[in-house]
């Protein structure tokens, strides 16, 4: 079976086009959505990627790929199987230019531009509706005055015309259309028998020749003994022709027509027309510049609540928002100033209280701020105490900046090690760190994060011991477990998150007790870390509050 090569072109060519036609469709599917088809990325990351992408000048694809969301590999093998093209890269890859309507769809439109828009098109549908009925209106009533005129001369041509048509007085009644013809409007006046030869004309020439038909594409009006109807000469003039007849003792013995131009009505209504379109351009203009004030009164406050959106969206919630109006754009911008302000506080409690709790406590803490531990609760945790040997000797004869400094840097370490190992920095009393395990988030293993914790401490100070800072080297740790009370402690104007209780003191005397480098614990965790932990027993030793002597222990070191 043989083909032409007509048909192979012809079928070559119509795959083509399909081809593109295809590829064109699938080309305006945006790469989001395409990549979500394909579950490379999920909603919420398509919707993450593009808040990132209004603020920045990268590419969809390379923001998805920088926040991790999938592989550059991936999205350009998902490019080449839904778009066939291939490309290196996603910086070199861009989809065909928008379709015309896509572009009208993207444009972005000013709302003083929409305002002038909307105000433009009411003016102008308000100025088409009462054009249309002004000028109907005013037509009807030119007409009507011409049917009233036209009336008026029939009333004086009829009341005068009876005798002298009796008697033939061609005279005398070409006179009396002489005088009538000098009113303003009137076309012509014709006076006739009843054999419809006209015996007086505006026209003299016509006198004593048969009245001519009228055209018949007219609709008669009667009123009464009138009738009048509007016809069109042969030089296209409109005409108003009003007929009477003229009766004598309730006989007819005549007629009188009476034409009047009505093309000035015409005239009249075009006049107006220009009027009223040059009216309503002016109205127009005076619009779009009313239009124009009021989009900047609209436009300049939503630009600066944007620009305070995105300021607070920053992490600046400083920023001051110049928007003083007393209307719903003032509402919205006191609102939104409480709304940073607010947010400025929680993040400064954040901040602050995360400099004494780790931030996985402080996540948890923030995640439910309404939970027990605010308000108060008993538990066993563990409590370390890190304090400084023979402060009061050291810090009389040092420089009080060379004393805030070491102090600092000491404190660094300790605080630093604490939040490590789950705990937070309940307070700083004068030179000793008090920190706190398994509150205010629960832990098993409390007893073994603060030996864990105090263990790191000594080593890192004993690593540092050989600068400047001597404090680094006069450092003893006291340990201690039990059952402890917190909350939140203090009056309206001051609180305190913190613990209390009598497992608190031990632990601050143990501290005392430990010298320089060293780690005592008392039996309670002991027993909760005997073990994890390389110890060494210590006589029993009398602390102030307890009457017998408690049993405590040195700590070498964790177990392998």
């Amino acid at each position: 079976m043989s083909i032409s090569i007509n048909t192979i072109i012809k079928r070559v060519l119509s795959g083509t086009v399909d081809a593109f036609r295809i590829r064109k469709e699938k080309l305006e599917i945006p790469l989001g959505d395409m990549l979500l088809q394909e579950k490379i990325i999920s909603l919420s990351q398509l919707q993450k990627a593009l808040e990132l992408q209004l603020w920045s000048n990268q590419k969809l694809g390379q923001i998805i790929v920088s926040q991790g969301y999938a592989k550059e590999e991936e999205i350009l093998n998902a490019i080449k199987k839904n778009y066939g093209i291939s490309v290196d890269s996603l910086e070199n890859f861009k989809l065909l230019p928008k379709s015309l309507r896509g572009k009208i769809a993207d444009l972005r439109m000013p709302i003083k531009m929409k305002l002038s828009i909307a105000i433009i098109f009411i003016i102008w549908f308000t100025i088409l509706i009462l054009s249309f009925v002004i000028l109907a209106r005013q037509k009807e009533q030119l007409y009507a005055q011409t049917v009233k005129l036209g009336k008026v001369s029939l009333a004086y041509f009829t009341n005068n015309a009876g005798i002298p048509i009796l008697d033939d007085d061609i005279l005398s009644l070409n006179m009396l259309i002489k005088e009538a013809s000098a009113v303003e409007g009137l076309f012509y006046a014709v006076i006739i028998d009843n054999d419809k030869v006209i015996k007086a004309h505006t026209d003299i020439s016509q006198i004593g020749k048969p009245l001519q038909k009228f055209n018949d594409d007219y609709k008669v009006t009667k009123e009464g003994d009138i009738s009048y109807f509007t016809y069109k000469l042969a030089d296209g003039e409109n005409v108003l022709n009003i007929s009477r007849p003229i009766t004598f003792q309730h006989k007819n013995i005549g007629t009188v027509h009476v034409g009047i131009s009505i093309d000035f009505i015409q005239h009249q209504i075009h006049k107006e027309s220009i009027f009223i379109l040059t009216l309503s351009i002016l109205i127009v203009i005076l619009g779009i510049a009313i239009a124009i004030l009021l989009g900047f009164s609209f436009s300049r406050p939503i630009s600066e609540l944007v620009r305070a959106t995105q300021e607070i969206g920053k992490g600046n919630f400083l920023y001051k928002i110049n928007v003083a109006r007393k209307d719903e754009f003032g509402d919205l911008a006191l609102a939104l100033t409480y709304m940073s302000k607010e947010l400025w506080k929680k993040l400064i409690t954040q901040q602050s209280f995360g400099r004494y709790v780790s931030p996985k406590i402080l996540d948890l803490i923030l995640s439910n701020p309404e939970v027990h531990w605010l308000k108060g609760t008993r538990l066993e945790a563990t409590v370390l105490f890190a304090d400084i040997r023979n402060f009061t000797s050291y810090s009389e004869t040092r420089e009080p900046e060379s004393i805030v400094e070491n102090l600092n840097e000491y404190f660094s370490i300790v605080t630093s090690h604490i939040l490590e190992n789950g705990g937070y920095v309940d307070k700083f009393i004068g030179d000793a760190v008090m920190g706190v395990f398994c509150i205010p988030v629960p832990q098993t293993d409390h007893a073994e994060r603060a030996v864990r914790a105090a263990i790191a401490i000594q080593k890192d100070l004993r690593e540092r011991a050989g600068g400047k800072n001597e404090l680094l080297s006069r450092i003893g740790i006291g340990i201690n477990s039990g059952v402890l009370v917190s909350g939140n402690l203090g009056s309206d104007t001051k609180m305190e998150y913190t613990v209390i209780g009598d497992n608190v003191n031990i632990a601050s005397r143990l501290a005392s007790l430990a010298g320089q480098g060293e780690i005592i614990i008392s039996s309670q965790t002991f027993e909760l870390t005997r073990d994890l932990i390389s110890q060494k027993p210590l006589p029993p030793q009398r602390v102030k509050g307890k009457s017998e002597p408690i049993e405590i222990f040195q700590v070498l070191g964790m177990l392998e």
